[in-house]
């Protein structure tokens, strides 16, 4: 199993960016998926999860309305669209494979992708 982020990088108050979770070595389109975040000094925090096929997807209420996740079972990928960025969305941010139930990830993570909010 692999999942590998990008996407991530610097970004001022009010702007958008998109992040990609790349999988592989595992049938994708199988598994409900999740994106996690850690800002320094935290614990981890769920923030979106999507089911296998992408019918329903459920949000953290402190980025409900300002996310969206989306996936692409062709091409084996997971996204965040993420707008209206705060400096509080700041963190390392992580796709992780549920294993639990959705929103539930277990052992699979990827290496995460870097997000910094700033003026």
């Amino acid at each position: 199993v692999q999942l590998v982020e990008s996407g991530g990088g610097l970004v001022q108050p009010g702007g958008s960016l998109r992040l990609s979770c790349a999988a592989s070595g595992f049938t994708f389109s199988s598994y409900h998926m999740s994106w996690v975040r850690q800002a320094p000094g935290k614990g981890p925090e769920w923030v979106s999860a999507i089911t296998n096929g992408g019918g329903y997807t459920s949000y953290a209420d402190s980025v409900k309305g300002r996310f969206t996740i989306s996936r692409d079972n062709a091409k084996n990928t997971l996204y965040l669209q993420m707008s209206s960025l705060k400096p509080e969305d700041t963190a390392q941010y992580y796709c992780a494979r549920d294993a639990y139930g959705l929103g539930r990830p277990g052992a699979y993570w990827g290496q995460g992708t870097q997000v910094a909010v700033s003026s």
